[in-house]
Protein backbone atom coordinates (compact mmCIF):
# COMPACT_ATOMS: atom_id res chain seq x y z
CA UNK A 1 0.00 0.00 0.00
CA UNK A 2 1.25 3.43 -0.71
CA UNK A 3 -0.40 7.35 0.10
CA UNK A 4 -0.65 10.17 -1.23
CA UNK A 5 -1.91 13.84 0.37
CA UNK A 6 -4.33 16.13 -1.77
CA UNK A 7 -5.23 19.46 -0.86
CA UNK A 8 -9.29 20.53 -1.57
CA UNK A 9 -10.74 24.05 -1.26
CA UNK A 10 -13.56 26.04 -2.07
CA UNK A 11 -17.65 25.84 -1.26
CA UNK A 12 -17.12 21.68 -0.94
CA UNK A 13 -19.97 21.19 1.55
CA UNK A 14 -22.59 22.67 -0.05
CA UNK A 15 -21.52 21.83 -3.30
CA UNK A 16 -21.69 18.39 -2.53
CA UNK A 17 -17.82 18.13 -3.78
CA UNK A 18 -16.67 16.41 -1.25
CA UNK A 19 -18.94 13.93 -0.54
CA UNK A 20 -18.03 13.10 -4.50
CA UNK A 21 -14.32 13.24 -3.77
CA UNK A 22 -15.00 10.70 -1.11
CA UNK A 23 -17.44 8.24 -3.09
CA UNK A 24 -14.14 8.14 -5.92
CA UNK A 25 -12.27 7.05 -3.64
CA UNK A 26 -14.55 4.55 -2.01
CA UNK A 27 -15.26 3.29 -5.59
CA UNK A 28 -12.05 3.08 -6.86
CA UNK A 29 -11.15 0.50 -4.12
CA UNK A 30 -8.76 2.97 -1.86
CA UNK A 31 -8.87 4.21 1.66
CA UNK A 32 -8.72 7.28 2.82
CA UNK A 33 -8.13 9.60 6.38
CA UNK A 34 -8.94 13.23 6.74
CA UNK A 35 -6.06 14.82 8.47
CA UNK A 36 -7.34 18.19 8.43
CA UNK A 37 -10.95 19.57 7.84
CA UNK A 38 -11.15 23.51 8.33
CA UNK A 39 -14.93 24.53 7.66
CA UNK A 40 -15.86 27.90 6.43
CA UNK A 41 -18.10 30.27 9.20
CA UNK A 42 -19.72 31.85 7.31
CA UNK A 43 -22.16 31.54 4.41
CA UNK A 44 -18.89 32.99 1.90
CA UNK A 45 -16.25 31.32 3.47
CA UNK A 46 -14.51 28.73 1.53
CA UNK A 47 -13.75 24.80 3.50
CA UNK A 48 -10.75 23.03 3.50
CA UNK A 49 -9.67 19.11 3.37
CA UNK A 50 -6.63 17.59 3.31
CA UNK A 51 -7.36 14.19 2.93
CA UNK A 52 -4.80 10.81 2.50
CA UNK A 53 -5.14 8.17 0.18
CA UNK A 54 -3.91 4.63 0.61
CA UNK A 55 -4.09 1.70 -1.93
CA UNK A 56 -2.23 0.06 -4.81
CA UNK A 57 0.29 2.48 -7.07
CA UNK A 58 -1.52 1.85 -10.29
CA UNK A 59 -5.15 2.78 -8.35
CA UNK A 60 -3.77 6.09 -7.22
CA UNK A 61 -3.01 7.26 -9.89
CA UNK A 62 -6.03 6.46 -11.56
CA UNK A 63 -7.68 8.12 -8.59
CA UNK A 64 -5.54 11.34 -8.49
CA UNK A 65 -6.39 12.04 -12.13
CA UNK A 66 -10.22 11.75 -11.17
CA UNK A 67 -9.52 13.59 -7.97
CA UNK A 68 -8.31 16.87 -9.84
CA UNK A 69 -11.59 17.33 -11.91
CA UNK A 70 -13.09 18.21 -8.72
CA UNK A 71 -9.90 20.41 -7.92
CA UNK A 72 -8.21 18.22 -5.55
CA UNK A 73 -4.22 18.87 -5.93
CA UNK A 74 -1.42 17.61 -3.83
CA UNK A 75 -0.26 19.81 -1.06
CA UNK A 76 3.36 20.26 -2.80
CA UNK A 77 3.08 22.25 -5.53
CA UNK A 78 4.93 21.10 -9.14
CA UNK A 79 5.37 21.99 -12.25
CA UNK A 80 3.61 20.23 -15.22
CA UNK A 81 4.92 17.43 -16.97
CA UNK A 82 5.75 18.41 -20.76
CA UNK A 83 6.22 15.47 -23.39
CA UNK A 84 6.62 16.29 -26.67
CA UNK A 85 4.29 14.85 -29.57
CA UNK A 86 6.36 12.47 -32.07
CA UNK A 87 3.55 11.04 -34.59
CA UNK A 88 1.15 13.37 -36.13
CA UNK A 89 -2.97 13.10 -34.46
CA UNK A 90 -1.10 10.98 -31.72
CA UNK A 91 -0.96 12.13 -28.31
CA UNK A 92 2.09 10.90 -25.90
CA UNK A 93 1.15 7.99 -23.58
CA UNK A 94 -0.10 9.21 -20.24
CA UNK A 95 -1.43 12.41 -21.38
CA UNK A 96 -4.18 14.95 -19.55
CA UNK A 97 -7.03 14.36 -20.94
CA UNK A 98 -9.56 17.15 -20.03
CA UNK A 99 -12.77 18.34 -18.88
CA UNK A 100 -14.53 21.50 -19.49
CA UNK A 101 -13.78 23.18 -16.46
CA UNK A 102 -11.84 26.50 -15.82
CA UNK A 103 -8.39 24.86 -15.70
CA UNK A 104 -4.85 25.91 -14.96
CA UNK A 105 -0.93 24.33 -15.33
CA UNK A 106 2.05 25.48 -13.52
CA UNK A 107 4.62 26.33 -15.85
CA UNK A 108 8.21 27.53 -14.35
CA UNK A 109 6.69 27.80 -11.00
CA UNK A 110 3.35 30.34 -12.44
CA UNK A 111 0.20 29.20 -12.90
CA UNK A 112 -1.25 29.62 -16.34
CA UNK A 113 -4.65 29.25 -17.54
CA UNK A 114 -5.83 27.12 -19.83
CA UNK A 115 -7.98 28.84 -22.82
CA UNK A 116 -10.87 27.42 -24.52
CA UNK A 117 -11.20 25.22 -21.73
CA UNK A 118 -12.84 21.83 -24.21
CA UNK A 119 -13.46 18.53 -22.53
CA UNK A 120 -11.78 15.12 -23.46
CA UNK A 121 -8.84 17.24 -25.62
CA UNK A 122 -4.78 17.51 -24.23
CA UNK A 123 -3.33 20.48 -23.18
CA UNK A 124 -0.50 22.10 -25.19
CA UNK A 125 2.10 24.41 -23.85
CA UNK A 126 4.00 27.32 -25.66
CA UNK A 127 6.27 29.57 -24.28
CA UNK A 128 3.76 31.20 -21.39
CA UNK A 129 0.12 30.09 -23.22
CA UNK A 130 -1.56 26.99 -22.87
CA UNK A 131 -4.75 25.72 -24.62
CA UNK A 132 -6.95 22.95 -25.43
CA UNK A 133 -6.41 20.75 -28.37
CA UNK A 134 -8.27 17.80 -29.71
CA UNK A 135 -6.04 14.67 -30.71
CA UNK A 136 -6.74 15.09 -34.57
CA UNK A 137 -5.00 18.59 -34.20
CA UNK A 138 -1.31 17.25 -32.61
CA UNK A 139 1.66 18.59 -34.54
CA UNK A 140 4.72 16.92 -34.23
CA UNK A 141 6.63 18.60 -31.72
CA UNK A 142 3.80 19.89 -29.37
CA UNK A 143 4.25 19.86 -25.65
CA UNK A 144 2.01 17.81 -24.04
CA UNK A 145 0.60 18.01 -20.43
CA UNK A 146 1.42 14.58 -19.42
CA UNK A 147 0.33 13.20 -15.70
CA UNK A 148 -1.74 14.85 -13.06
CA UNK A 149 1.01 17.30 -11.21
CA UNK A 150 1.18 20.64 -11.66
CA UNK A 151 -2.70 20.65 -12.62
CA UNK A 152 -5.23 22.91 -11.01
CA UNK A 153 -9.20 22.58 -11.73
CA UNK A 154 -12.05 24.67 -10.65
CA UNK A 155 -15.22 23.11 -10.06
CA UNK A 156 -18.44 24.31 -10.71
CA UNK A 157 -19.69 25.59 -7.04
CA UNK A 158 -23.47 26.13 -6.22
CA UNK A 159 -23.73 30.17 -7.11
CA UNK A 160 -23.87 32.29 -3.83
CA UNK A 161 -26.67 35.05 -4.89
CA UNK A 162 -27.38 36.56 -8.46
CA UNK A 163 -28.84 35.35 -11.75
CA UNK A 164 -26.41 32.33 -11.89
CA UNK A 165 -28.40 30.86 -8.63
CA UNK A 166 -31.77 31.51 -9.86
CA UNK A 167 -30.74 29.80 -12.95
CA UNK A 168 -29.40 26.50 -10.98
CA UNK A 169 -32.56 25.63 -10.17
CA UNK A 170 -33.53 24.22 -13.19
CA UNK A 171 -30.55 21.98 -12.61
CA UNK A 172 -32.65 18.96 -11.38
CA UNK A 173 -33.49 16.06 -12.87
CA UNK A 174 -35.25 16.20 -16.34
CA UNK A 175 -39.12 16.44 -16.16
CA UNK A 176 -42.06 17.77 -18.17
CA UNK A 177 -44.05 18.73 -15.09
CA UNK A 178 -41.78 22.13 -14.12
CA UNK A 179 -43.49 25.26 -14.16
CA UNK A 180 -42.91 25.88 -17.98
CA UNK A 181 -43.14 29.44 -17.57
CA UNK A 182 -41.04 30.30 -14.82
CA UNK A 183 -38.34 28.49 -16.64
CA UNK A 184 -38.69 30.49 -19.79
CA UNK A 185 -38.59 33.72 -17.47
CA UNK A 186 -35.04 32.34 -16.31
CA UNK A 187 -34.14 31.39 -19.60
CA UNK A 188 -34.55 35.05 -20.42
CA UNK A 189 -33.21 36.58 -17.67
CA UNK A 190 -30.23 34.58 -18.82
CA UNK A 191 -30.27 35.44 -21.89
CA UNK A 192 -30.43 39.29 -21.10
CA UNK A 193 -27.56 39.07 -18.52
CA UNK A 194 -25.10 37.26 -21.61
CA UNK A 195 -25.77 40.14 -23.96
CA UNK A 196 -25.43 43.07 -21.42
CA UNK A 197 -21.67 41.14 -20.41
CA UNK A 198 -21.00 41.07 -24.23
CA UNK A 199 -21.33 38.16 -24.62
CA UNK A 200 -23.07 35.94 -27.49
CA UNK A 201 -25.57 33.78 -27.64
CA UNK A 202 -25.30 30.04 -29.85
CA UNK A 203 -28.84 28.15 -30.71
CA UNK A 204 -27.84 24.92 -32.34
CA UNK A 205 -31.44 24.39 -34.32
CA UNK A 206 -32.79 20.89 -35.44
CA UNK A 207 -35.40 21.25 -38.18
CA UNK A 208 -38.36 20.77 -35.66
CA UNK A 209 -37.98 25.01 -35.40
CA UNK A 210 -39.50 24.54 -39.14
CA UNK A 211 -41.74 21.45 -39.02
CA UNK A 212 -43.70 23.17 -35.78
CA UNK A 213 -44.30 26.28 -37.63
CA UNK A 214 -41.87 28.52 -35.12
CA UNK A 215 -39.87 30.09 -38.22
CA UNK A 216 -41.93 33.33 -37.04
CA UNK A 217 -40.94 33.50 -33.68
CA UNK A 218 -37.29 32.65 -34.54
CA UNK A 219 -37.13 35.15 -36.67
CA UNK A 220 -38.11 37.60 -34.56
CA UNK A 221 -34.86 36.31 -31.85
CA UNK A 222 -32.68 37.20 -35.21
CA UNK A 223 -34.18 40.07 -35.70
CA UNK A 224 -33.85 41.75 -32.24
CA UNK A 225 -30.12 40.90 -31.90
CA UNK A 226 -30.88 37.52 -29.11
CA UNK A 227 -29.37 34.91 -32.09
CA UNK A 228 -25.32 36.18 -32.61
CA UNK A 229 -24.35 32.31 -33.71
CA UNK A 230 -25.95 29.36 -35.18
CA UNK A 231 -25.19 25.88 -35.39
CA UNK A 232 -27.30 23.13 -36.98
CA UNK A 233 -27.65 20.26 -39.87
CA UNK A 234 -28.59 20.37 -43.65
CA UNK A 235 -31.87 19.52 -42.44
CA UNK A 236 -32.89 22.72 -40.99
CA UNK A 237 -31.86 24.33 -44.03
CA UNK A 238 -33.58 22.58 -46.58
CA UNK A 239 -36.77 22.25 -45.04
CA UNK A 240 -36.55 25.75 -43.98
CA UNK A 241 -35.81 26.79 -47.97
CA UNK A 242 -38.90 24.18 -49.12
CA UNK A 243 -40.63 26.32 -46.18
CA UNK A 244 -39.65 29.48 -47.89
CA UNK A 245 -40.28 28.41 -51.57
CA UNK A 246 -43.35 26.00 -51.50
CA UNK A 247 -45.11 26.88 -47.98
CA UNK A 248 -44.32 23.32 -47.05
CA UNK A 249 -42.62 20.90 -44.62
CA UNK A 250 -41.89 17.41 -45.21
CA UNK A 251 -44.58 18.05 -48.11
CA UNK A 252 -46.84 19.37 -45.17
CA UNK A 253 -48.74 22.72 -45.62
CA UNK A 254 -47.48 25.00 -42.57
CA UNK A 255 -50.10 27.12 -42.96
CA UNK A 256 -53.76 24.22 -43.76
CA UNK A 257 -51.27 21.14 -41.93
CA UNK A 258 -52.08 18.96 -44.62
CA UNK A 259 -49.83 17.36 -46.85
CA UNK A 260 -49.52 18.76 -50.27
CA UNK A 261 -49.62 16.76 -53.86
CA UNK A 262 -46.51 15.75 -54.93
CA UNK A 263 -45.45 17.52 -51.75
CA UNK A 264 -42.96 14.90 -50.62
CA UNK A 265 -40.82 16.52 -54.01
CA UNK A 266 -40.87 19.31 -52.02
CA UNK A 267 -37.46 19.36 -49.98
CA UNK A 268 -35.18 17.91 -53.02
CA UNK A 269 -36.73 20.75 -55.60
CA UNK A 270 -35.16 23.03 -52.86
CA UNK A 271 -32.19 21.78 -52.24
CA UNK A 272 -31.33 21.55 -56.18
CA UNK A 273 -32.80 24.93 -56.37
CA UNK A 274 -30.41 26.49 -53.83
CA UNK A 275 -27.46 24.09 -55.00
CA UNK A 276 -28.36 25.84 -58.91
CA UNK A 277 -27.37 29.47 -57.15
CA UNK A 278 -24.43 28.43 -55.62
CA UNK A 279 -24.73 29.12 -52.03
CA UNK A 280 -27.52 30.02 -49.50
CA UNK A 281 -26.35 33.62 -49.73
CA UNK A 282 -26.78 34.07 -53.28
CA UNK A 283 -29.96 32.31 -53.28
CA UNK A 284 -31.03 35.23 -51.26
CA UNK A 285 -29.27 37.28 -52.72
CA UNK A 286 -31.20 36.24 -56.56
CA UNK A 287 -34.85 36.14 -54.74
CA UNK A 288 -35.02 32.66 -54.48
CA UNK A 289 -34.89 32.36 -51.00
CA UNK A 290 -37.10 35.47 -49.27
CA UNK A 291 -37.83 34.88 -46.03
CA UNK A 292 -37.43 32.06 -42.94
CA UNK A 293 -34.75 31.35 -40.66
CA UNK A 294 -31.26 31.65 -43.86
CA UNK A 295 -32.82 34.10 -45.18
CA UNK A 296 -32.96 36.27 -41.53
CA UNK A 297 -28.74 34.38 -41.08
CA UNK A 298 -28.04 35.65 -44.03
CA UNK A 299 -29.68 39.72 -44.16
CA UNK A 300 -28.42 40.29 -40.73
CA UNK A 301 -24.77 38.44 -41.18
CA UNK A 302 -25.23 35.89 -38.46
CA UNK A 303 -22.77 33.48 -39.13
CA UNK A 304 -23.53 29.63 -39.14
CA UNK A 305 -22.01 26.43 -39.05
CA UNK A 306 -23.82 23.68 -40.87
CA UNK A 307 -22.30 20.23 -40.16
CA UNK A 308 -23.30 17.32 -42.50
CA UNK A 309 -24.17 13.48 -42.25
CA UNK A 310 -23.80 10.23 -43.90
CA UNK A 311 -28.12 10.64 -44.34
CA UNK A 312 -28.11 14.01 -45.94
CA UNK A 313 -30.05 14.54 -48.83
CA UNK A 314 -28.19 17.30 -51.49
CA UNK A 315 -26.67 17.85 -49.30
CA UNK A 316 -26.73 22.12 -49.05
CA UNK A 317 -23.82 23.60 -50.86
CA UNK A 318 -23.42 25.35 -47.48
CA UNK A 319 -23.15 22.19 -45.51
CA UNK A 320 -19.45 21.03 -44.25
CA UNK A 321 -19.42 17.58 -45.50
CA UNK A 322 -16.01 17.16 -43.56
CA UNK A 323 -15.94 16.06 -40.20
CA UNK A 324 -13.13 17.63 -39.18
CA UNK A 325 -13.19 21.11 -40.74
CA UNK A 326 -16.91 20.94 -39.16
CA UNK A 327 -15.15 20.88 -35.65
CA UNK A 328 -12.94 23.32 -36.42
CA UNK A 329 -15.77 25.80 -37.70
CA UNK A 330 -17.53 25.07 -34.69
CA UNK A 331 -14.74 26.05 -32.20
CA UNK A 332 -13.59 28.91 -34.05
CA UNK A 333 -17.13 30.33 -32.60
CA UNK A 334 -16.82 29.15 -29.29
CA UNK A 335 -15.12 32.15 -27.46
CA UNK A 336 -16.68 34.69 -26.12
CA UNK A 337 -19.78 32.67 -26.07
CA UNK A 338 -22.08 33.20 -22.49
CA UNK A 339 -24.96 30.94 -23.34
CA UNK A 340 -25.57 28.13 -25.96
CA UNK A 341 -29.24 27.41 -26.28
CA UNK A 342 -30.05 23.94 -27.83
CA UNK A 343 -33.08 22.86 -29.85
CA UNK A 344 -34.38 19.83 -30.57
CA UNK A 345 -31.35 18.16 -32.48
CA UNK A 346 -29.71 15.43 -30.53
CA UNK A 347 -26.65 14.66 -32.21
CA UNK A 348 -25.26 18.58 -32.83
CA UNK A 349 -26.50 18.87 -29.33
CA UNK A 350 -23.57 16.52 -27.75
CA UNK A 351 -21.00 17.58 -30.29
CA UNK A 352 -21.40 21.15 -29.49
CA UNK A 353 -22.00 20.54 -25.99
CA UNK A 354 -18.58 18.86 -26.13
CA UNK A 355 -16.85 21.68 -26.88
CA UNK A 356 -18.28 24.47 -24.81
CA UNK A 357 -16.98 25.39 -21.55
CA UNK A 358 -18.45 25.00 -18.30
CA UNK A 359 -18.88 28.79 -17.80
CA UNK A 360 -21.42 28.83 -20.78
CA UNK A 361 -24.72 28.56 -19.41
CA UNK A 362 -26.21 25.88 -21.83
CA UNK A 363 -30.18 25.02 -21.88
CA UNK A 364 -31.14 22.22 -24.08
CA UNK A 365 -34.81 21.72 -25.11
CA UNK A 366 -36.52 18.75 -26.47
CA UNK A 367 -40.18 17.08 -26.57
CA UNK A 368 -38.33 13.67 -25.53
CA UNK A 369 -36.70 13.39 -22.56
CA UNK A 370 -34.15 11.14 -23.30
CA UNK A 371 -32.95 13.86 -25.97
CA UNK A 372 -32.08 16.23 -22.68
CA UNK A 373 -30.61 13.86 -20.41
CA UNK A 374 -28.34 12.50 -22.81
CA UNK A 375 -26.53 15.67 -22.99
CA UNK A 376 -25.43 15.53 -19.10
CA UNK A 377 -25.07 12.62 -19.48
CA UNK A 378 -21.95 12.70 -21.69
CA UNK A 379 -19.95 15.25 -19.44
CA UNK A 380 -22.01 18.99 -20.23
CA UNK A 381 -22.64 19.12 -16.40
CA UNK A 382 -23.72 22.97 -16.95
CA UNK A 383 -26.58 22.46 -19.01
CA UNK A 384 -29.96 22.65 -17.58
CA UNK A 385 -33.02 20.58 -19.51
CA UNK A 386 -35.96 21.38 -20.53
CA UNK A 387 -39.34 19.36 -21.76
CA UNK A 388 -41.48 21.04 -24.10
CA UNK A 389 -42.63 21.76 -27.85
CA UNK A 390 -40.61 23.27 -29.27
CA UNK A 391 -42.86 26.09 -31.39
CA UNK A 392 -44.77 26.36 -27.79
CA UNK A 393 -40.98 27.13 -26.45
CA UNK A 394 -39.66 29.65 -28.79
CA UNK A 395 -43.27 31.75 -28.76
CA UNK A 396 -42.72 31.92 -25.09
CA UNK A 397 -39.28 32.77 -25.13
CA UNK A 398 -40.00 35.60 -27.98
CA UNK A 399 -42.67 36.55 -25.25
CA UNK A 400 -40.56 36.97 -22.33
CA UNK A 401 -37.80 38.91 -24.42
CA UNK A 402 -40.56 41.00 -24.88
CA UNK A 403 -41.57 42.07 -21.67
Amino acid sequence: METEIVDVRGHIIDSLILPRILDEIVDAGAEYEIQRFDIGRSHDDQSFARIQLSGERDVLDRLLSKLADYGASPPEESDVTLVSADVKGVLPDGFYSTTNLVTEVRVDGRWIPVENPEMDCAIVVEGTHARTIPMSEIAVGDRVVCGHLGIRVHPLERPRSGTDAVFTFMSSSVSSEKPQWLMVQRIAQTARRVRDEGKKILWVLGPAVVHTGSIEAFTWLVQNDWVHVVFAGNALATHDAEAAMFGTSLGVSLAEGIPQEHGHEHHIRALNAVRRAGSLKAAVEQGIIKRGVMYELVTHEIPFVLGGSVRDDGPMPDVITDMLEAQRRMRAHVPGLGMAIMVSTMLHSIATGNMLPASVATVCVDINPAAVTKLSDRGSIQSVGMVTDVGLFLRQLKEALTE
